[in-house]
């Protein structure tokens, strides 16, 4: 009896330690396929990559958009700076101011051939033909033939002086000058007035001949330089007060 229930208890304990080798196996199983087999070491490494993929592509994406506004900057800033420097620059260049007052002397002046402008009195013409004077007249200009000078005044006043006919030609003018002793002895110009002495004596007619011989000498100095106004002295003294005498 004793016999047969020791029997039952190996049989017992035989059965428990089969049992227990066929469920060591599948515990076992886990540790060696997590380190044998490559189907769940290669499943797991996917894992690791797909979550490391969005942290490398995140500050990927957020280095141009701070590299944009850094470039954009300094390529508009450096070229707008030296443009209006180089553009006010040339200002002070254009100073050609040269002052009449300056003009060569008649020594210096170079040597030219034109005509001359001689002025003659057009009696009762009432400024028709020229520039009105007293009287009711005109002081119109007539032209020489070409004439090689420098200074033009001296030549012009000189041809005035040389012509002792009271009629010019077939023109119906009148020279009033034309018993006068007059001689040109020198002049200067400022670049508006021109300033004529004279030596010699006048010899008129009447009183309307006092603003005739005036417009005479004037005009014909003041064509000849290109003048505004003139100055006219005779023997040192004003052509106003020489001519009121008369």
């Amino acid at each position: 009896m004793k016999s047969i229930r020791l029997a039952a208890v190996t049989g017992s304990v035989a059965l428990a330690l089969s049992l227990a080798g066929c469920f060591g196996s599948p515990s076992a199983g886990p540790s060696a396929s997590a380190s044998g087999s490559a189907t769940p070491s290669a499943s797991a490494s996917p894992a690791q990559s797909t979550a490391a993929a969005p942290t490398s592509t995140a500050p990927s994406s957020a280095a141009p958009t701070t590299s944009a506004p850094t470039t954009a900057a300094p390529s508009t800033a450096t070229p707008a700076a030296p443009a209006p420097s180089s553009s006010t620059a040339p200002a002070p260049a254009p100073t050609a101011t040269t002052p009449a007052s300056t003009a060569p002397a008649a020594g210096q002046l170079p040597e030219q051939t034109a005509p001359l402008a001689i002025f003659y009195i057009a009696v009762g013409d009432g400024g028709v033909s020229g520039p009105a004077i007293g009287c009711g007249d005109s002081a119109v200009a007539t032209s020489t033939e070409p004439v090689t000078f420098r200074d033009q005044v001296g030549p012009a006043l000189s041809r005035l002086f040389a012509n002792h006919s009271r009629d010019v030609g077939q023109s119906g003018l009148v020279n009033v000058l034309y018993q006068s002793n007059l001689a040109y002895a020198g002049g200067s110009f400022d670049g508006t007035t021109i300033t004529v002495y004279l030596t010699g004596q006048f010899l008129l007619g009447g009183v309307c001949d006092i603003p005739r011989a005036e417009a005479q000498i004037s005009f014909t100095a003041m064509a000849a330089a290109g003048a505004q106004r003139a100055a006219v002295f005779v023997n040192g003294r004003p052509l106003a007060e020489v001519l009121s005498l008369k």
